[in-house]
């Protein structure tokens, strides 16, 4: 035990890994079959954790009422689900961070509200899906973040008590759920947080910059 801790768990966009550069190019693909401009990876990056909506409302400026949304959509991730893993990766320092937490004992795992169609086929691509001691889709459980379910469920997976367990995430949700669950929560300020959002403001016990400062933070060298 570290900190109190037996386990780590992680949201997966914007805090385990860099997402953006393949959702960016699935929504340029639908954009390109629409005849509009494409989107920069750093314009779209601060709403990948907002999630599939949240992009496609600043990428086409439509909400889920319109009538083209359902079509948009499915377009959207139909192509996405067919790149899944083109140009993601985890983030700089992410491999260390995790195979030193193995090396310690810690156990670590990921909680998403990515569905586990999306999810499964990414963890396996990025070769973590035998490592992970829990992965926690946002469809394994009835709700979804900020309710505290997934974690909860988490917990029974990897068999540790919330208050052994720290969850990372980018997003305000992921701090509430975290602390709704009982667990100790941090925010990955290296991941996608909106431009009009303070992760100072969210109340969580911990702010990283870095996948290193949560190394060190875990014990591990600097």
């Amino acid at each position: 035990m570290i900190n109190g801790l037996t386990t780590v768990l992680f949201d997966l966009d914007g805090t385990l890994a860099d997402t953006a550069p393949d959702l960016t190019y699935a929504i340029n693909h639908v954009l390109q079959a629409e005849g509009r401009k494409p989107v920069a990876v750093d314009a779209l990056r601060p709403t990948v954790s907002l999630g599939g909506r949240a992009m496609i409302h600043f990428a086409f400026g439509i909400d889920s009422e319109h009538e083209d949304f359902l079509r948009i959509r499915d377009q959207f991730l139909e192509t996405y689900q067919a790149n899944v893993a083109r140009e993601t990766r985890l983030f700089p320092g992410m491999p260390e961070l995790l195979a030193q937490m193995e090396s310690d004992g810690l156990k670590w795992g990921v909680v998403t509200n990515k569905s586990g169609w999306l999810t499964d086929p990414l963890m396996d691509k990025l070769n973590l899906s035998h490592r992970a001691a829990c992965v926690v889709s946002g469809d394994t459980t009835p709700n979804r973040k900020p309710h505290p379910d997934p974690l909860l469920h988490a917990c029974d997976q990897v068999g540790a008590t919330p208050g052994e367990c720290l969850y990372i995430g980018d997003a305000v949700r992921d701090i509430q759920a975290g602390h709704a669950a009982g667990m100790q929560t941090a925010v990955a300020l290296f991941g996608y947080i909106p431009e009009d959002e303070d992760p100072h403001d969210w109340g969580a016990d911990l702010l990283f910059d870095s996948p290193q400062e949560i190394g060190a933070w875990l014990g591990g060298p600097t």
